[in-house]
């Protein structure tokens, strides 16, 4: 199975990403800051990042940003997930090189099913 780091401060989404990663047999760790991120991401080398947009200290944007800027983490899968999701957030989101979108609340099966289309994607 994948290797999925998610990021997420709100511990009631990340309660439930753990419930649905840990039952879909998933190997995942949780951050609640964006500080440090980066660093975490490039030790842990995840297959998916599931990384909320608005984050203590360091955003979900900022993140992205770096991690595309740096060739060891510029081909990590990232999922935007934001409580904001107008076009022009997903627009942001995907410009500055995240690999999907998903607005919260979000359906179970819809997070599964664009998880599925990330991991199952070329690099």
């Amino acid at each position: 199975m994948a290797r999925i780091m998610v990021i997420e401060d709100e511990d009631n989404i990340a309660l439930a990403l753990d419930y649905l990663l840990s039952r879909d047999g998933h190997d995942h760790s949780r951050m609640a800051t964006g500080a440090g991120a980066v660093a975490a991401i490039r030790a842990a080398r995840p297959d998916l990042v599931l990384l909320d947009v608005m984050l203590p200290e360091v955003s979900g944007y900022q993140i992205v940003q770096e991690m595309r800027a740096d060739p060891a983490l510029s081909d990590t899968r990232v999922l935007l997930m934001t409580a904001r999701g107008s076009v022009v957030e997903r627009r942001k989101g995907l410009a500055l090189g995240a690999d999907g979108f998903i607005a919260k609340p979000f359906e179970l099966s819809e997070l599964r099913a664009e998880m599925a289309r990330l991991l199952q994607a070329p690099c």
